[in-house]
């Protein structure tokens, strides 16, 4: 019964979710390194499927690599917790314009255990980098669907 209100009381208000399933025209540029390439996938992913240059925006990204950290030590001085950080500074611009329509930095760490075991590391280190840049995905692409969505209001005509 609340969900039905709710759902009234949302329908005259104007609310559009940004999230509809609409594609969205933004092509992301390509990023460099492997952890690039994984974080543009993510983000065309997002966006509804890769687009080519001449999409209506265009998502530059600038990916730091990963910085380690040691979280948690041994009597022995050995490491058994390291968190990873990733930080990603963005552009979202308007492609005819050139105006920039947003700006900023995300960033994203994950913590992993770190033992003797080399394979049992590399796959503990690699799931937190994955981690990592799912979040930065997720924080990029809301920013950017925000302000492509808020264009879109603005602009004389559109409903």
């Amino acid at each position: 019964m609340k969900k039905i209100i709710l759902l009234l009381l949302l329908s005259g208000c104007g609310f559009t979710p940004m999230f509809v399933g609409n594609d969205t025209d933004i092509y992301v540029a390509p990023i460099s390194g492997i952890n690039g390439i994984e974080l543009r996938n993510a983000l065309s992913a997002k966006f509804g499927g890769a687009r080519d240059a001449t999409a209506k925006y265009t998502l530059t990204i600038d990916l730091s690599e990963p910085v380690t950290q040691y979280k948690a030590l041994e009597q022995t001085g050995d490491a058994t917790w390291q968190e990873i950080s990733m930080s990603a500074t963005y552009d979202l611009t308007d492609t005819q314009s050139g105006r920039v329509l947003a700006h900023g930095t995300e960033r994203a760490s994950e913590s992993y255990t770190f033992v003797r075991y080399l394979v049992a590391s590399n796959a503990s280190y690699n799931s937190a980098v994955k981690n990592s840049l799912s979040v930065l995905a997720d924080k990029i692409s809301v920013r950017a669907l925000s302000a492509t969505h808020a264009r879109v209001i603005d602009t004389p005509g559109a409903k």
